[in-house]
């Protein structure tokens, strides 16, 4: 591949060519210090992340082996709807969907509560 085809000698392309929705610097570290104390209090293991062309997805496991806990989902096309991040459960239930990341990562602070009848 020639240099001025968008990659080195080797075909790699880098971050900046690639096509596709991401996070930014500050959205992750939104997402990882949720993260952080998750995996701290043992609730969470193992995390993935997917970069594809429409959205941006963080995937949580308890197990690297077992399908995602939570998705947190960037979908730009979305913003000036409902917003554009989501938590979503793994049977699909979105559990919250807004605007601001950090208030949509609230979703996932809140604990299982104990009811009476």
């Amino acid at each position: 591949m020639a240099r001025g085809a968008g990659g080195d000698q080797y075909g790699y392309e880098g971050a900046a060519r690639r096509e596709g929705i991401a996070f930014d610097r500050a959205e992750l570290s939104e997402i990882l210090n949720v993260y952080g104390r998750k995996v701290a209090s043992g609730e969470w293991r193992d995390y993935a992340i997917d970069v594809l062309k429409e959205k941006a997805v963080f995937s949580v496991f308890r197990r690297s082996s077992e399908m995602p806990l939570y998705r947190i989902e960037k979908i730009p096309k979305l913003a000036r709807r409902q917003g554009a991040y989501s938590v979503v459960a793994a049977t699909g239930l979105i559990l919250k969907r807004g605007h601001d990341l950090k208030r949509v990562l609230r979703a996932l602070d809140k604990g299982l509560q104990l009811v009476k009848f």
